[in-house]
């Protein structure tokens, strides 16, 4: 659980170049800087993240862009991720009406095998970094279930 998000850290950590190296605890060396923007072994709405299958994992570093007043449709995530908003203004809602708003700068570690949406709230399109671990092979967003 913990282990998940060390993972995210950890290779968040791993990809930077060696000038922004840091000791773990938000200082830095070498002139570069690293800050921590979340950290959890539970999601945005408090469930507990999965344990990670004994698998060779895979990741998946995606630029999402939104366009301002769109809904997407509920979908569910199979595999740990994490995001953070670099623009605009993002509403993320569970089907059980939880909801959570993100501006920019703001990260977020998402629900997983949880149906859910997002809302770009406007006025400038959402942009979004995610970052999914999972297991080699596997899809990383399914339609909801109905």
């Amino acid at each position: 659980m913990a282990k998940s998000i060390g993972l995210l850290l950890a290779l968040g950590v791993a990809l930077l170049p060696p000038a922004l190296a840091h000791d773990g605890h938000g200082r830095s060396g070498q002139g570069g800087k690293v800050q921590t923007l979340t950290r959890s072994d539970r999601s945005w709405n408090g469930a507990l993240l999965p344990p990670l299958a004994a698998a060779q994992p895979e990741v998946h570093v995606l630029r999402m862009t939104v366009p301002s007043g769109v809904t997407l449709k509920l979908h569910q995530h199979p595999v740990i991720h994490a995001a953070v908003l670099v623009q605009g203004k993002l509403r993320l809602e569970t089907e059980d009406g939880a909801a959570q708003l993100l501006e920019p700068g703001q990260a977020v570690i998402e629900v997983v095998n949880q149906p859910h949406r997002s809302v770009s709230l406007g006025p400038d399109p959402a942009v979004l970094i995610i970052v999914f671990v999972g297991p080699l092979g596997q899809a990383i967003t399914l339609p909801a279930a109905p």
